[in-house]
Formats: C-alpha cells, sequence, structure tokens
C-alpha cells in the first residue's frame, strides 16, 4: 500500500512540541508552590473580584426594571441598587488590585530563581558547551525566556483561568434565568473560539519559531563582531560584516512578516466567530422583550454580560496566542537547564586534601573529536615542590594538559592523581580550590581593575589585593592611571595591553595562593625587561610549589626540575636542560633556533 513517509515525521514534530511546551509550563510550578499561601490567598481574591463582576450586571438589571416601571414609591429602591452597583465596581478593581500586590513576590521569586538556575547550570556545563556556543545567540534566548516566564505565570493564572470561570458563571446565570439557548450560544462560541484559536495557533507557531530563530541567529552574529572588533578592522571588513548582517536581518525579516500575517488571519477570524455569537444573542434578547417573556432590564443585563465576555474573550484570543509564543520561547531556556553537564562529580566525590602537592599523568589520552587524537599514552610526575615544563610545537597538546587538570575535560583513557587521589573522584570546586592559574590568552571582566585583581580571592582585604598588585609589578602602571585601581578594564579587559592583562592575570594567582601553579604561556606577551621581571616573580611564588609550565619561549623554563618535549600528543624527550641539550635532539633544535631568532631580533 502506498503511503507518505512524511506524515508520521509531522505527527511526532507536533507531538514532540507539545511535549517540550508542557514540560517547560511544569518545570516553573515548584518556583511557584514555594509561596503557596500567598498564591491560594491570591486565588481566592480572584474568585472574589470575578464574584463581584458577574453580580454587576444583575444589579444593573433591578436598576432599570425599577426606573422603567416610573411608580414614585419604587423610585427609592434604585438608589440601594446604585450604591451596591458602586461598590461591586469598586470591590472588583479593590479585590484585582489586591491580589496583583499580594502575588508581586511569588512572581518576582520565580523569574529569579529561574533566571539563577539557568545562570548557575551554564556555569557547571563544559568547557566544550562554552566554545560550541553563540554568546549573542544564548544571551537573547535566556533574555527572551526569562521574560515569557513573567507573562506565563501572570497571564496564565490571572487572565485565562478567571475569564474561563467568569464565561461559565455567566452561562450558568442565563441558564438558569432565561431561554437556555442564551447560555448555549454563550458555551457554543466559546468552544468555537477556542477550538478554532487553538488549531490556527498551532499552525501558526511553526513562524514564530522560525522568527525567533532568524532573530537570535542575527544577534548572535552582530554581538560576534562587536566582540572581534578589532580583527574586523584589521582587515578592513566592516563592509564585509555589515553585509552578513543583512543578510540575517533579512531572513528575520522574512519571518517576521509570515508571522505578522498568519497573526492577520488568526484575527479576522476570531473576530467573526464573536460577531456571530454576539448578534444571535442580541437577537435573542431583543425577541424576548417584543413578546414579553423579558424586560428592557433584562436586555440590558444580556448586553452587560456580552461587554463583560466577549471583550475580554478577544483579550483571551491574544492571551492564548502569547502564551503559546512564550513557551515556545521558554523552550530553550529550560533545555538549556535539563542539559546534563558533561563532567560531574562521582555520586561518592570527596574533598580534595592536599598534603605535599604530588601531581601525576598515568598514562593518559585524549581527544576533543575521536578522530583525531590529541594526547596519547602520557606519562609524568611532578614531586611536590618542584617545577615541570612542557615545551613542544603549536598543536602538541601542551594547553590541553592543563584543561585536564582542572577537569574541564576527562581524559579518555589513563588518569591523573594529585597526592595519590584520582581527580575524578574528588569534588571540582575542591580541585580548583588547590590549582592556580595563568593563561595564555587572559580575559578581564568589564568591571574595575582592582575587581579584576581581587577576582582571585574575593575574600581578600583590600591590603592583599595591592601587595598581589605589587608582587605582580603592577603597582607602577596603576599609579600612572588617572582612577588607579577603579580603572574600569572595558569588555574583555580590552582598554590594557596584552602585557598589562597579563599581569593582572599573575596577581590573581599570587592572591589566590594555591600549592599548585599552572602557568599557560604567563609571560608571552611581556617585553623582555617586564618578561624577566616577572619570571623572577614566578620563581619566587613558585618556590617550594608545584608547579606546571607550558611555555613556548625555552629562556623561561632553563631553571625547571624537569622539561618534557611534546610532539603530535606524545612525550618525546624529557630531562632538564643541561641534560636535553647534551642529548641534542628536539629540545637542541628548538633551543638554537630560538637563540638565532633572538640575535636576529637584536
Amino acid at each position: 500500500m502506498a503511503h507518505s513517509p512524511a506524515r508520521p515525521r509531522a505527527d511526532f514534530m507536533t507531538a514532540r512540541i507539545t511535549t517540550s511546551q508542557w514540560r517547560a509550563a511544569l518545570s516553573l510550578l515548584p518556583y511557584i508552590w514555594r509561596f503557596k499561601q500567598r498564591v491560594l490567598a491570591a486565588v481566592g481574591l480572584l474568585v472574589c473580584a470575578k464574584l463581584a463582576n458577574v453580580s454587576v450586571p444583575l444589579v444593573l438589571k433591578e436598576i432599570v426594571d425599577r426606573l422603567e416601571r416610573a411608580d414614585p414609591l419604587a423610585l427609592a429602591a434604585p438608589i440601594g441598587f446604585v450604591a451596591l452597583y458602586g461598590l461591586l465596581r469598586f470591590g472588583n478593581t479593590a479585590f484585582t488590585e489586591l491580589r496583583d500586590a499580594l502575588f508581586a513576590r511569588v512572581l518576582q521569586r520565580a523569574m529569579r530563581g529561574v533566571t539563577h538556575d539557568v545562570f548557575r547550570h551554564l556555569h557547571a556545563q563544559s568547557l566544550r558547551f562554552h566554545l560550541e556556543r553563540r554568546t549573542g545567540g544564548l544571551a537573547v534566548d535566556i533574555e527572551r525566556g526569562a521574560r515569557s516566564i513573567r507573562f506565563l505565570i501572570n497571564f496564565t493564572l490571572f487572565n485565562i483561568g478567571p475569564t474561563l470561570l467568569e464565561i461559565l458563571m455567566v452561562a450558568g446565570i442565563l441558564f438558569v434565568k432565561y431561554d437556555p439557548w442564551f447560555g448555549a450560544i454563550t458555551l457554543m462560541t466559546l468552544l468555537v473560539y477556542i477550538a478554532f484559536t487553538v488549531l490556527v495557533t498551532n499552525w501558526r507557531l511553526k513562524y514564530r519559531r522560525a522568527m525567533n530563530e532568524t532573530d537570535s541567529a542575527a544577534n548572535a552574529r552582530a554581538v560576534d563582531s562587536l566582540l572581534n572588533y578589532e580583527t574586523v578592522k584589521y582587515f578592513d571588513n566592516e563592509n564585509y560584516e555589515a553585509e552578513r548582517l543583512k543578510a540575517d536581518l533579512a531572513r528575520a525579516e522574512d519571518a517576521a512578516v509570515r508571522s505578522e500575517i498568519s497573526l492577520a488571519w488568526l484575527n479576522a477570524g476570531q473576530a467573526f466567530i464573536i460577531a456571530i455569537g454576539v448578534t444571535a444573542m442580541m437577537a435573542l434578547a431583543a425577541r424576548g422583550v417584543a413578546d414579553g417573556s423579558m424586560t428592557l432590564g433584562d436586555l440590558v443585563l444580556v448586553n452587560a454580560y456580552l461587554i463583560q465576555l466577549f471583550i475580554p474573550l478577544n483579550f483571551l484570543g491574544t492571551i492564548y496566542r502569547e502564551i503559546r509564543n512564550a513557551l515556545t520561547d521558554m523552550e530553550k531556556l529550560f533545555d538549556l537547564l535539563r542539559r546534563p553537564p558533561e563532567i560531574v562529580d562521582a555520586p561518592n566525590a570527596t574533598e580534595l586534601a592536599v598534603s605535599a602537592g604530588e601531581v601525576r599523568f598515568e598514562g593518559v589520552g585524549f581527544a576533543y573529536d575521536t578522530r583525531r587524537p590529541i594526547l596519547d599514552d602520557v606519562d609524568f610526575v611532578i614531586p611536590p615542590g618542584h617545577k615541570l615544563a612542557v615545551v613542544g610545537a603549536s598543536g602538541a597538546g601542551k594547553s590541553t594538559l592543563s584543561r585536564l587538570l582542572f577537569r574541564f575535560y576527562d581524559v579518555g583513557r589513563g588518569r591523573i592523581l594529585i597526592d595519590g587521589q584520582d581527580i575524578r573522584q574528588v569534588t571540582q570546586a575542591s580541585l580548583r580550590r588547590h590549582l592556580g592559574m595563568v593563561p595564555q590568552d587572559t580575559v578581564l571582566f568589564n568591571d574595575t581593575l582592582y575587581h579584576n585583581i581581587a577576582y582571585g580571592r574575593p575574600g581578600a582585604s583590600r591590603e592583599e589585593v595591592l601587595e598581589a598588585a605589587r608582587a605582580a609589578h603592577l603597582d607602577r602602571f596603576v599609579a600612572s592611571l588617572p582612577d588607579g585601581y577603579d580603572t574600569l578594564v572595558g569588555e574583555r579587559g580590552l582598554k590594557l595591553s596584552g602585557g598589562e592583562k597579563q599581569r593582572v592575570a599573575i596577581a590573581r594567582a599570587i592572591l589566590k595562593n594555591p600549592p599548585i601553579l599552572v602557568f599557560d604561556e604567563a609571560t608571552s606577551s611581556l617585553d623582555t625587561a617586564t618578561e624577566r621581571a616577572i619570571g623572577e616573580e614566578l620563581a619566587r611564588i613558585s618556590k617550594n610549589r608545584t608547579t606546571l609550565v607550558i611555555a613556548h619561549r625555552l629562556s623561561t623554563v632553563v631553571d625547571a626540575d624537569e622539561i618534557l618535549v611534546m610532539e603530535q600528543g606524545r612525550v618525546i624527550e624529557r630531562g632538564d636542560h643541561a641534560t636535553l641539550l647534551a642529548r641534542d635532539g628536539r629540545y637542541a633544535d628548538m633551543w638554537r633556533l630560538q637563540l638565532r631568532d633572538d640575535k636576529e631580533a637584536c
């Protein structure tokens, strides 16, 4: 039997989207139910407001009917009903405002809780995740998702639910007091309206998704280009970047237009359904007044209920669309929250206890991608208080050693031990507490110079921070700045030179004062004089500490207790500086090449 293979896939996609959106909505419940007393009180106030609102047309009917009689004795009665009418109107507003005030704390705490949890969860993700993500797109997804939380909580609890409750209450009153057709028309109009809204909104959801995706892509492109401002300038590629963004914006524009056109069709259909319901109700009421089965007050009551019901019902359609949009926006946010971190603590992980500080790599193998191995059977030991240096060409796997030591990734084979403890069996927090890092590429926060130095140990005193800055030879540079330590360093520290940023990183490591230090090309951005001064300071702070030095310039590691030469992920030579020179192998070739380059530079 012939059949289309596309249909089951479409059905599957629809089911998957619905499940994902329900899961996103249900994920909010724990954040709200923490304040169940406030929630229940707010719901109580909501019911009171709706009861007051539904009672208003009943009182209005009595006023009109009594005035219609034109009986002088009956004219005094409407005064009481008028007062009651005003009281009910005020009660509806008062109960609503009290409800909003009571629920404000719940709403803000829920938004804050979700955003905080997502932020912590993103920091728990592996380095691989953050290397693969696009900062601009991720920021837009988080911002849009957080905004949708507020909308979803507010309007689901206090607009859709109350409106449906009010419709049912009004339909019940019409069924009991008048021709059952009044209640039937009300409910039929409601059901047709909801069915139409749901079907069309689900149909146009794909346009909303496309609009969000293209909008995120355009924002990610813009942020990525601005973060690489200098690179764009170096290659005179402003027009190229503008054209790439223009193409993304054009796709976003097309998606937005399709979304708006589909919205126009939805609005027109909803208006048509409401118009039919309103016309049928008023025709029925007018006939009742004409044949004497209904009073003029009854006609006013039906008209008041129509206004109270169908105008909010039209708003209900808008809210439903926005809720579906909010659920769509929230999906990515909660997908991030549900994404399991690649690197997690073992169930029985213990705190790392560092007594001596020995670091041992045993048969370590690793690959970022299984098709391209990075490290192969790497073995070495850094005895307590010793300095081990790793040198080699770019791509040899040197920096990967530090990433594995910090457990940004887990080894593929073998193990890494600190004082005999496998780092996979201790908590990540305790591991990194005992490690200090001066990276090759120092990225600073867009904050003050003082904040960036103090980041090495946030609880440190100001004197300790200043002492670390002096030890990193930053004090003279800071003295030349008009705002001193309060100088803002700019996005990613772009207001500082490479050498200045490197010295901030060194000051951080000094302030942290860990038993194990890692220097990854720590002096690569410094001039010769500063490199020598910083090198002496690094030698001082690394004394009696276990130190791993990853270096390009061999002159910075001649004092190392042991030097490893790496090539294509393997250790091909090891020994101290003199031993490796005497062996006249790869290290000796690199040394002679560096001496020649230094001589030519002079």
